[in-house]
């Protein structure tokens, strides 16, 4: 019974997740923004083409006419547009700034282990730990939730253990992150792993094959 609602509260959560998307969605690299400033259509994205979206690069930082670049790491659609703003109040009075996301960049991570579905995954809009489960096909009935490991950058000393029970249960989001390109969630049976059998292998094919295609 008590698998039962954690499965019910996780499909809960995915689906209450988009209607959130829009007021709470953290901006990722690879967003394309449509920017308009009334008034000032010389700094303002064109509708009719798409080539005019700013780009969030890979660093997270967009460039703007007049302030330069501003780095989105962590922020939302309502803060950047409330910091593009207030920075352009230095050279334009009262601007009146609307964006919007044209199209959503994408976070690739790793889900291992006891998912149903495990794999390599493309993140759109909610870049969360339980939205890559959720794309996984949930836990397996054998998943520790109290001690998932979450591996940054490839690196074992960068490895996090989330307590994803107490997010199902309590709502904690410091246990549900923002997930970063490359990361890699691993759920066992019994709180342990091994990151030279269980994970490496996964994780160095990856970046070498993701290193050979942006040499090319």
């Amino acid at each position: 019974m008590k698998k039962l609602m954690l499965a019910t509260l996780l499909a809960l959560t995915l689906a209450l997740s988009g209607t959130a998307a829009a007021e709470e969605y953290i901006m990722s690299p690879g967003d394309k923004l449509m920017i308009t400033i009334t008034g000032y259509e010389e700094y303002s994205s064109d509708p009719t083409k798409s080539d005019s979206a700013y780009l969030v690069r890979p660093d997270g930082r967009v460039s703007f006419p007049l302030v330069g670049t501003i780095d989105t790491t962590g922020k939302t659609v309502i803060q950047f547009t409330e910091e593009l703003k207030d920075r352009l109040g230095a050279y334009l009075v009262n601007p009146d700034v609307s964006v919007n996301i044209a199209q959503w960049g994408t976070t690739r991570v790793f889900v291992l282990g006891e998912v149903n579905k495990p794999g390599l995954y493309e993140l759109t809009k909610s870049h969360r730990v339980i939205d890559a489960i959720g794309m996984a096909n949930g836990f397996t009935k054998d998943a520790a939730k109290k001690k998932v490991f979450l591996v940054r950058g490839g690196k074992e000393s960068n490895t996090t253990k989330l307590n994803v029970n107490n997010f199902l249960t309590k709502g904690d989001m410091t246990q549900n992150v923002v997930l970063k390109e490359g990361d890699c969630l691993y759920l066992t049976s019994n709180g342990r792993f091994n990151f030279n059998t269980d994970l490496l292998p996964f994780i160095s094919a990856w970046y070498m094959f993701d290193r050979i295609k942006n040499d090319k």
